[in-house]
């Protein structure tokens, strides 16, 4: 029995030994080499000195190079700063030539014929010309905003003309309808925007108007007119009431290259008109253009303050030209605002916008009549050019169509 025994002890004890020799020999057992390590391509410049920017395209982050202390010593940090954004370069436009401009919008300015021009060729072609017909000759003049005194002028020519004339052609009525509305609308007046004073620069001109005429973007049309026809601008946003108004004349400025000057919102519109004919005659720019608040002619201390306008611009030099902007649309109306701002100002000049439409082409006659001065400018669309001089001829020619 002790045999035994001492048999199995010596079996576990061999057992044992043999399993600790295979487990050590596993141990012992080399592992693979590690893979290489991949290159750092996000390492910084060799050698950089602290505070140097690194080098960079145009539009890319700038880099900045600072140190940071670490346990093993100072080590290079990347610091990225925004790009710095460049502003907009705003494309100058060429105006279109203004000689001519007129006849190019005439199709236009034909939308308003048939209330008038049409009208009247239709009743003078009766073969009987009776009283009733002469009364409605005269009531189409008046629906067409002429007036009452022009149209009373302009039925007693007519009338004689016809008698003399006897039988009537079509042609021979165009004819004579065609040479008694010029003389109505005038072709001897001196319709030139006068910018070009003799013997000193700059040529001053001041635009006035009611709200709602179109009086700050007739500024900025003007200013291409000029431009087109050579001429160096500089404009004046004397409108500090309206928020939008300074950035709405300096955008048409910008388009063209002219330079604007501008106050503080509510400021003193004097102080800007007179800031403008300065910086102009600084430049030694060729006009000056005034654009003032869209007053309402009701409100006297408004129309007070645009004469102090007038006689603060005046210290520079003599104002050359006041062009007072009508809603040609608005007819008669129109011609109330005309009467307080002549009172206030020495108008020089008319100009009509919205010609084109439902405006009545007799307003023309009715406003230089009512002024004593000449229409200069009729606006004829909403386009940057669609501001033209204005033309007797081709208005005439437009009114009483081919």
């Amino acid at each position: 029995m002790d045999i035994v025994i001492l048999a199995v002890v010596i079996a576990v004890v061999v057992l044992g030994a043999l399993g600790g020799l295979i487990v050590g020999s596993r141990r012992r057992k080399p592992l693979p080499p590690p893979p290489p390590k991949a290159p750092d391509i996000t390492a910084p410049p060799a050698e950089p000195h602290v505070g140097e920017e690194a080098e960079t395209p145009r539009d890319e982050p700038r880099r900045t190079i600072e140190e940071v202390d670490l346990p093993g010593g100072p080590a290079p940090v990347v610091v990225e700063e925004p790009p710095v954004a460049e502003a907009p370069e705003i494309e100058i436009e060429v105006p279109e030539p203004t000689e001519g401009r007129l006849v190019r919008l005439r199709a236009r300015l034909s939308r308003s014929q048939n209330a008038l021009g049409k009208g009247l060729l239709t009743l003078l072609s009766r073969e009987h010309l009776d009283e009733d017909t002469w009364e409605e000759i005269e009531d189409t003049l008046l629906t067409a905003d002429v007036g009452v005194q022009p149209t009373q002028e302009l039925v007693e020519r007519l009338r004689e003309r016809v008698k003399v004339l006897g039988t009537r052609t079509p042609e021979e009525l165009r004819g004579l309808l065609r040479e008694e509305l010029l003389k109505l609308v005038g072709t001897d007046l001196d319709r030139t925007v006068k910018t070009e004073p003799e013997g000193r620069k700059p040529g001053i001109v001041m635009v006035v108007g009611v709200n709602g005429t179109g009086k700050t973007t007739t500024t900025g049309k003007l200013a291409r007119v000029l431009v087109a026809d050579g001429r160096t601008v500089v404009l004046g946003a004397a409108d500090t009431f309206r928020a939008a108004a300074a950035d709405q004349l300096q955008t048409w400025g910008e388009r063209v290259g002219a330079h604007t000057v501008r106050g503080p919102e509510a400021g003193d519109p004097a102080s800007v008109a007179f800031d403008a004919v300065k910086e102009g005659k600084e430049m030694g720019v060729d006009v000056v253009l005034i654009d003032t608040a869209g007053r309402l002619h009701t409100k006297t201390g408004l129309m007070d303050e645009l004469g102090k306008v007038k006689r603060v611009v005046e210290k520079h030099a003599p104002l050359d030209e006041v062009l007072l902007v009508l809603d040609a649309t608005t007819g008669q109306n129109g011609l109330v605002q005309a009467r307080v701002f002549a009172e206030v100002v020495d108008i020089t000049g008319i100009v009509l916008t919205k010609l084109d439409g439902t405006a009545k082409g007799g307003i023309v006659v009715a406003v230089q009549r009512e002024l004593g001065v000449p229409v200069k400018l009729v606006g004829l669309g909403e386009g940057a050019d669609d501001l033209a001089p204005f033309e007797p001829e081709a208005f005439v020619d437009a009114l009483i169509g081919d």
